[in-house]
Order: structure tokens, then sequence, then C-alpha cells
């Protein structure tokens, strides 16, 4: 039964890949809004199972029952493309990036794959090193705002140089400081998304600005815990 539950945590974590097939579909798909926003719902999707599964892994001991198998490589490998590679795809076939520019793309493209590569990336104590290839949070607002290609470039080119700067982002999953707040600040969040993403299109602008709160107080409390380590006397 161990062995049965532990395969189940991987299967679940599995689903995840469902879902980047599903979207790179719908992406491909790209005839309208519409399959955009369920390409950005599906992103949601994986993103809750990607936030819930550690938490079903360390109950079933999968480690221990399955030594053979690594969740963590299975996780990264979904992760690389429902973060990463499907929402910057996502951001050319929006035309986001027109023309030349969108082979800026291939910066951020390229920062992931460092970050997702580097051992330390995640560490013990409940934090991202550098920025952690959020880069389906940015293709929603980049799309929902219909942002202008300037902002766009500014952007992506920022927080691809970032992924390369070791600075803290509360990986709020994992415990460490300011977890209850942005683990219930995301229940909030997620809600505000699925509204904009489902509810009437003359809302969604609001709606977006509104929920930027989340994101924006994310950022803030990372800053200021990097600030306080870099203050700590060693």
């Amino acid at each position: 039964m161990q062995r049965a539950f532990a395969w189940l945590v991987h299967l679940y974590t599995a689903m995840g890949l469902v879902c980047a097939a599903g979207i790179a579909v719908l992406i491909v798909r790209g005839d309208d809004a519409a399959s955009f926003r369920r390409a950005f719902l599906l992103m949601m999707t994986a993103t809750a199972i990607d936030a819930t599964d550690g938490w079903l892994a360390r109950k079933a001991r999968v480690k221990d029952v399955l030594p053979g198998f690594s969740g963590r490589a299975l996780d990264d490998l979904i992760d690389f493309h429902t973060y990463t590679s499907l929402p910057l795809f996502l951001l050319w076939r929006a035309d986001i990036l027109p023309g030349a520019s969108a082979w800026l793309l291939l910066a951020p493209l390229l920062a992931s794959a460092y970050g997702f590569s580097q051992v330390n990336a995640k560490t013990d104590d409940g934090f991202f090193l550098g920025f952690p290839s959020y880069w389906n949070i940015v293709a929603f607002y980049l799309w929902v705002f219909h942002a202008p290609v300037w902002v766009a470039v500014v952007l992506i080119a920022t927080l691809s140089v970032l992924t390369f700067v070791p600075t803290h982002y509360i990986y709020a999953t994992h415990g460490g400081p300011f977890s209850m707040l942005i683990n219930v600040g995301a229940l909030v969040w997620f809600v505000l998304l699925a509204w904009i993403l489902l509810g009437p299109e003359r809302q969604a602008h609001l709606l977006a600005i509104v929920s930027l709160a989340y994101p924006l107080t994310y950022l803030a409390l990372s800053a200021a815990v990097t600030v306080r380590a870099r203050a700590r006397p060693v």
C-alpha cells in the first residue's frame, strides 16, 4: 500500500505534464483570445499541482519508499515547461514581442535553464536563489495588459539578468519567513486570476491591476528578507 500511494503521488505530479501538453495545443491553436485564456487556466492548474505535490510526497515518504525514482527530476522537468518554455512560447505566439524583438525570448529561456540546473537554486531554509523563473506570471500580465513592446523588453531583460543574481526569493510552500501570509495570499490571488480569465472581458483590466498587489507584495517581502540577511553580522 505504501508503494501504491507513493506511485499515485508521482502520478499526481505527472498530471502537470498533461497540463503542459494541453497548454502547448492551445498555444499552437492560438486562433483567438479564448485559446490563450484556457492556456493560462491550465498553467494555473499546473502551478496548483506543483504547490501541493511536495506535501503529498512528504506524507507518502516517496524518497524512502521508491528510492530508485526521482520525483525531484520529474518535478523539474514539468516546471521548466509550465513555468518557462510554454509561457515564453505563448508570448511569441501572441506577438507580445513582434518582429526582431522576439529573439529576446531566448534570454529568459537560457537563463531559466541555468537557474533550474543550479544545485543550490532551492535552499533548505525556504528560499530560491535568483529570480525563480516565474515566466508564467510575467506572460500573464504582459498579455492581459497588452503591454507596449518597450515594457515587455525591459521586464524580460531585467528578470533574465536577475536569474543570475543570488538574491533570496521566498519559497513559501517550503516554509520560511512570511510563508503563511504568502500562501494565504496566493489563494486569494488565484481566485482573482480565475475571475479575470473566466469573467467578462470588460472587467479583466481592472481586476488585473488589483491582482498585481500579490506579486508586488511577494517581491517586496523577498527584497526585505535579502536586505535583512545581508545586514546580519557574519
